[in-house]
């Protein structure tokens, strides 16, 4: 979708898009290269002229009427989400719904790019005032895992900001992205203030080469691995663009002797299972107190037991299918690497069907072992013991990455403590929901840099500019 219009690639070509729990070709989409990006951006230049000089009041009413026609379609757009994603309907359809909150979130955030009156330091008749101007063209490079959810959190608070933007979908799951693009339209906003740009895995280098070197894209935010972040990064640098990279994490999960053990299990299986552990912010590295591991590990080994895993729109399953083979060989790979490494395979540890594995468990595992030291992304729960709680949570922070980190306790001086000491931009404590329009979200070390969300990821798409007047 280019210019409010939906237009095919220069090239003419196209490729499929393959439901992961069937293995059926759902239809076929433009693959976009430069030339055809290069267009997308001039559109958005175009229309960010207009879309700049539009009142706050303006910009709410079109983001509260996009988060209307979400709701509104949100049956269709969960089904959609789940033939190209896999995730389970009731999962989709909730993504939906995270989707819609973040355009009525940022509805009522945009009078918040604004500005101050700064008192002068002297008096003698100066006035300093800054103002919140928005950036420009936005490119956004969302992932897979959350082919709504993604691109909303990040189009709703570039679009409140008054920036224009371009948004490329992951190669895997561009349908979702584009129903979203047929709201946009349907909501009324002018053609150009939304840009749609699918490719395929053979021109993904192309395209993100074009966003980061054009010199009319102000922006790049970007969603995904580290590697690929950090590739990036090093582009944007060279024109000293603005960038927001949300990358991987590997998330610590502590169980303290204190803990509501039920609640623990709860929060484990969310945070382990969800999305079939497909998620930047998935539980990867699980410590469990000696004291409680005993009884935690067989309420824990029950609750995986009971895990349904299947096509998405089936009734009663919970868990998808592994998103294509590629990933689904790489978990393969990290637990039979553990399994030789000393791991013990306590459950699962197999594929059924087309793309499904089997909800795994690992326990003796240790630091050096690929289901610790690398982030699995799948529903593969890697454990281990712990008695120290200081040298728990040394082990939690011995990882270059860090957006999120979870434990669980009832002693209110350890959750102060703990919570301080976890190097993670992210810290759920007796809880794993801690992604929400209203929160900043992003991490620390390579996890990334800047934040979504919350007021934060709107400054995130706005200039500071500095006004001082003199002669007052």
């Amino acid at each position: 979708m280019v210019g409010g219009v939906w237009v095919e690639s220069q090239s003419g070509e196209r490729f499929d898009v393959i439901n992961p729990s069937t293995g059926d070709v759902l239809g076929q989409v433009v693959d976009c290269g430069e030339k055809d990006v290069v267009q997308a951006i001039e559109k958005a230049a175009e229309a960010f002229i207009g879309w700049r000089a539009t009142t706050a009041k303006e910009r709410a009413g079109y983001l509260r009427k996009v988060g209307d026609l979400l709701m509104a379609n949100q049956e269709e757009m969960g089904n959609i989400l789940t033939k190209e994603m896999g995730k389970p309907l009731g999962e989709a359809k909730g993504e939906v719904a995270f989707a819609a909150n973040f355009f009525y979130y940022f509805a009522e955030q945009c009078k918040g790019a604004e500005g101050e009156l700064v008192a002068g330091p002297s008096g003698g008749g100066k006035q300093f005032i800054t103002v919140r101007e928005p950036l420009g063209v936005a490119a956004l490079i969302c992932p897979w895992n959350f082919p709504i959810g993604m691109p909303a959190r990040k189009m709703a608070a570039s679009l409140a900001a008054g920036c224009t933007c371009v948004v490329k979908p992951a190669e895997d799951t561009p349908f979702t992205t584009l129903a979203l693009g047929k709201l946009v339209v349907e909501a009324g906003l002018p053609a150009g203030v939304v840009n749609i740009v699918t490719c395929s895995r053979d021109k993904v280098k192309e395209v993100g080469n074009t966003f980061c070197q054009s010199k009319k894209v102000s922006m790049v935010s970007f969603t995904g691995s580290c590697e690929v972040g950090k590739h990036l990064y090093s582009l944007c640098a060279q024109g000293v663009k603005r960038v927001g990279l949300e990358l991987g994490g590997n998330a610590p999960f502590l169980v303290f002797p204190s803990a509501d053990i039920d609640e623990a299990v709860k929060g484990l299986m969310a945070a382990k299972f969800r999305n079939a552990g497909q998620t930047c912010v998935t539980a990867n590295r699980i410590f469990i107190h000696e004291e409680i591991y005993d009884e935690f590990m067989k309420k824990f080994t029950v609750a995986v037991k009971n895990q349904k895993v299947g096509d998405g729109l089936v009734a009663g399953v919970t868990q998808g299918p592994i998103i294509n083979r590629k990933q689904l060989d790489r978990i393969v790979r990290i637990v039979a690497d553990s399994t030789v490494q000393g791991a013990k395979l306590e459950l699962g540890g197999v594929t059924e069907g087309n793309l499904n594995y089997i909800p795994t468990i690992l326990t003796g595992v240790t630091p050096d072992m690929a289901c610790w030291s690398e982030e699995i992304f799948g529903p593969v729960a890697a454990i281990r013991k712990f008695s120290d709680e200081a040298q728990a949570v040394k082990e939690a922070n011995d990882c270059d990455r860090g957006l999120a980190a979870y434990f669980y306790s009832q002693n209110y001086k350890q959750i102060w403590r703990v919570a301080r000491q976890l190097e993670a931009g992210l810290v759920g404590v007796n809880d794993v929901a801690v992604s929400h329009p209203e929160t900043p979200f992003g991490g620390y070390k390579t996890s990334g840099i800047g934040k979504e969300g919350s007021i934060y990821g709107l400054e995130e798409y706005c200039n500071i500019k500095l006004i001082d007047m003199g002669g007052m």
